[in-house]
């Protein structure tokens, strides 16, 4: 491994880390969140939710198996910085082309390894999720902290637009095309089309600047919006556009970020986490069926809904359909119409199991069958 020169971590409130230098040499500001998955480092990293977030991985041995090109979940890594205790020396793996620590020099990412991830992790839990810079050209804890207090909140943020395709693309139906889908995209992962394209879906990924029109004059058979970074709140025109298709009786599936504007769509409220949900071994309940699954989760905001009873909207009877059993937040909802019939769904964590458990994999097809009864197909 390269040289690494002394590194500095401060947190808003003052909290101060020092290790060294870990991927691009430099400087970096974002919101601190900490991550409890043992692996899937890639699918983190690539991962758009993680737009303008500072990465804390609690497992203490990162990199083991290196970098490939078959993993990653964009086409660039999004995480703000990068903090680990004990990165790999010698990756492992024969799928590796690159160490991890060549990858985040090679994309600018600035990191800090030797720090004391546990304890970071539980002032966090503790403290929340707060504002940090991490340097390795600064050595004055004090002068960095101001910095970290001017740097830009989460809370507040419309971020989609900045992480969003700029141009319409097309994934493909494997085999046989049975629906078209319109998938807005607010940080769409790779293997979210995929995983839909495998079930007969001809995916139109649109930008997230898209309008109703935009949408409608696709054909869609169902419409899905992606997970994504930033303020549900500070999001309204994906909220309106959502609407108008929810009005138009459009079939709907959201994932992440899609939750919260689906959410925000029916009249709920949204707020921020003390400290998030971000890992592959959260447990959620499927109401509907009363299995838990473990789930992939990335996100920092949640939708404010009754866990109990229905709520009465312009476009339906909207519940709560999935629970972490953790700690309540709502992690699904689902939409009926005066009949009983499911019209639109959504669920907070990630389906597609990238990186993460394949327990939540029935979601698609149950988009899939939304799409059939809406068509009246088998």
């Amino acid at each position: 491994m390269p040289a690494h020169a002394p590194a500095i971590l401060v947190l808003e409130d003052g909290r101060t880390f020092r290790g060294d230098s870990f991927g691009a040499e430099g400087e970096t500001f974002g919101e601190a969140v900490f991550n409890t998955g043992m692996t899937g480092y890639q699918e983190t990293l690539t991962d758009p939710s993680y737009h303008r977030q500072v990465v804390v991985m609690t497992a203490p041995h990162i990199g083991n198996t290196g970098v490939n090109d078959d993993d990653p979940e964009s086409s660039r890594i999004w995480v703000a910085g990068y903090v680990v205790r004990d990165p790999s020396r010698v990756p492992s793996s024969w799928r590796s082309v690159r160490t991890l620590d060549d990858d985040l020099r090679q994309h600018g990412v600035v990191g800090i390894s030797g720090v004391d991830t546990r304890a970071l992790t539980r002032h966090l839990r503790e403290r929340g999720a707060m504002r940090v810079g991490i340097s390795s050209t600064e050595t004055d804890a004090e002068a960095l902290l101001e910095r970290v207090k001017a740097s830009g909140q989460m809370a507040g943020s419309e971020l989609a637009s900045e992480v969003s395709t700029t141009e319409a693309y097309v994934v493909p139906a494997v085999g046989e095309k049975r629906f078209t889908v319109a998938a807005l995209d607010l940080g769409i992962k790779a293997m979210t089309p995929q995983r839909l394209a495998e079930r007969g879906v001809e995916v139109h990924v649109v930008p997230a600047t898209s309008s109703l029109d935009d949408i409608l004059a696709l054909s869609p058979d169902g419409l899905f919006y992606s997970n994504g970074p930033g303020d549900p709140a500070a999001t309204t025109h994906q909220v309106e556009v959502l609407q108008g298709a929810l009005a138009q009786g459009v079939p709907y599936f959201g994932i992440c970020f899609g939750n919260q504007l689906f959410g925000r769509a029916l009249g709920f409220d949204t707020y921020k986490l003390t400290y998030g949900h971000r890992g592959i071994n959260q447990p959620v309940m499927d109401r509907t069926t009363g299995k838990v699954e473990v789930t992939a989760h990335n996100h920092g905001f949640a939708v404010d809904a009754p866990l109990e009873g229905s709520t009465t909207t312009p476009y339906g009877e909207a519940t709560v359909s999935h629970v972490c059993l953790n700690d309540d937040v709502v992690e699904g909802l689902e939409l009926k119409d005066a009949d009983g019939a499911l019209k639109a769904f959504s669920v907070q964590y990630h389906p597609e199991a990238a990186a993460g458990p394949h327990d939540a994999a029935y979601l698609f097809d149950r988009f899939v069958k939304l799409m059939s009864d809406e068509k009246g197909t088998d």
